[in-house]
């Protein structure tokens, strides 16, 4: 325990004590010397930049990681897990922010797998649905056992993975980004569940880049940096700023610079063209025909609910999608957006928000994920040199801060915010001209999110068109020139940023359709 740490606990032991762990990766200390307490009947939030050591404390915790040195006691008995088949044993069960589940089995199937009621070595449907219908009812989930998991809502599929996760009544429940993909009343719902099993007994690991949800269910916070401990808080005494700075190391001054910036159009410059028009495009089933404008040296936040249709649109701009309708314009000039090739030939570049499925390559290195836009972009045939390519990674490593700074490490093995570095990167050493980016920020923490929104405004300020799409809209109105606002996969307004422009003009405009 550092001297930072101040905490007061109640007289109970706790259920985890982990002391001194160290875990050691090629080139990569992950965690130096943690400690780490989780009591009964208490959430406790585990924060840190990405990069910090969350996910490695957990899996160290639950035997995914093998400890370098260190203890870890279990209810007072030392133990050491070879998987996360005896750490649920044990009682530790965890729900990860992709819910590890089979949608498409039902959802008792999902509840009781390995847990099945059975009757002469045969599964008894009926009491097994029965168990699971219990389960679920202490869920407060009234649905039906026998029905497709991938019938119902992300929210209660991750309700139905702490049902699973319960069957085995743990003691010990880790949620890890559970409520990245939900909304406001899903979350609600989630936190009253987590609530309920905090008054039995159970001990929650909550982690979440999300502070206002931190600081609304957590009882206790401990703080990783650089795969140290900072300290062990009551969150009660711990003001936000203080924390932010705490798990970045410096005082948050990026941001409060970004929000001073002066906001400016620079659509309203008469002697420019756009570079990039979009008249009456648009796609059957998938959004509405619509007119959008984005010039060089602005960025255009888009604005919208989930399933608006933001990404929609900025798919059509790339060529990912083909559209039915209407016609884009580059520089004046009318072309056809058949591929993403067409887009990357023109300098438009696109950074999907599934990074994990649609832009990061796991398995490469980040030497060769960075490159990949680039080698695309010149054809298999017109290999890059080694030269350049270390030219090119070593200044992009350098420029956005990506840690480790080994060109050479497995890029599937990077934090997410370093794993959107690597992304951003990749698109950027193509000197694209229009830089699409949907959901950059998304699951990084507040650091990280911090130097991407600093690094788009910059990009912006040398010259570069940007497409930002995010699902907080402070963050849109910090970055963006202009706005278009979406619904219901329509564009409905479009309007110029200033510094009386607020979030809840934004809202008032996605409620009503555009209307004022």
């Amino acid at each position: 325990m550092t001297d930072d740490t101040a905490v007061s606990t109640s007289d109970a032991a706790p259920i985890v004590a982990m002391t001194g762990i160290s875990i050691t990766f090629p080139g990569v200390k992950a965690l130096d010397g943690v400690d780490f307490r989780l009591f009964p009947g208490e959430v406790h939030a585990l924060m840190g930049e990405n990069g910090a050591g969350k996910s490695t404390l957990i899996k160290a915790l639950t035997g995914v990681y093998t400890i370098d040195s260190g203890q870890i006691v279990i209810d007072g008995q030392e133990r050491t897990f070879a998987g996360p088949a005896q750490a649920q044993a044990a009682g530790i069960s965890t729900v990860y922010q992709e819910v590890n589940l089979c949608d498409n089995l039902s959802v008792a199937e999902n509840i009781m797998l390995g847990h099945e009621v059975r009757r002469g070595g045969v599964v008894d449907w009926r009491r097994t649905r029965a168990a699971a219908r219990e389960h679920l009812r202490t869920m407060n989930l009234d649905i039906d056992p026998k029905s497709s998991l991938s019938a119902h809502s992300l929210a209660v599929q991750q309700l139905v993975a702490i049902s699973r996760a319960m069957v085995v009544d743990a003691r010990v429940l880790i949620l890890d980004e559970p409520t990245s993909s939900l909304d406001a009343d899903e979350v609600a719902r989630l936190f009253r569940v987590v609530r309920d099993l905090r008054r039995r007994g159970v001990a929650i690991l909550f982690v979440s880049h999300f502070l206002d949800q931190v600081y609304e269910i957590s009882d206790r916070m401990t703080v990783l940096r650089n795969g140290a401990l900072v300290g062990e808080y009551l969150t009660a005494e711990l003001p936000r700023v203080e924390l932010v700075q705490k798990m970045i190391g410096r005082a948050l001054e990026v941001l409060e610079q970004l929000e001073e910036a002066p906001k400016r159009s620079v659509a309203e410059r008469a002697d420019t063209q756009p570079y990039v028009q979009a008249i009456g495009l648009g796609r059957k089933g998938t959004i509405e025909p619509f007119d959008l404008d984005v010039y060089a040296g602005e960025v255009v936040g888009l604005a919208g609910l989930l399933g608006s249709g933001r990404t929609e649109l900025a798919r059509l701009l790339y060529g990912a999608d083909h559209a039915d309708t209407g016609e884009i314009r580059v520089e004046g000039t009318p072309t056809k957006m058949r591929t993403p090739r067409t887009a990357l030939s023109r300098g438009i570049v696109y950074s999907s928000e599934s990074r994990k499925t649609e832009g990061i390559v796991g398995d490469l290195t980040v030497r060769e994920n960075i490159v990949l836009g680039l080698q695309a972009d010149r054809g298999w045939l017109r290999r890059i040199s080694k030269r350049k390519s270390d030219e090119v990674v070593n200044r992009y490593i350098e420029a956005l801060g990506i840690r480790p700074a080994n060109p050479d490490a497995i890029a599937g093995n990077l934090s997410g915010g370093n794993q959107q570095k690597v992304l951003l990167a990749r698109w950027l050493a193509t000197a694209p001209k229009l830089l699409l980016l949907d959901e950059p920020t998304r699951g990084i923490d507040v650091g990280a999110k911090a130097e991407i929104q600093r690094l788009v405004a910059d990009l912006a300020a040398q010259g570069m068109a940007v497409v930002f799409i995010s699902a907080e809209l402070e963050e849109v109105l910090r970055l963006s020139h202009r706005i278009a606002v979406l619904r219901d996969r329509r564009l409905v307004a479009q309007i110029t940023n200033s510094d009386d422009v607020t979030t809840d003009d934004v809202v008032h405009l996605i409620a009503s359709g555009g209307q004022s």
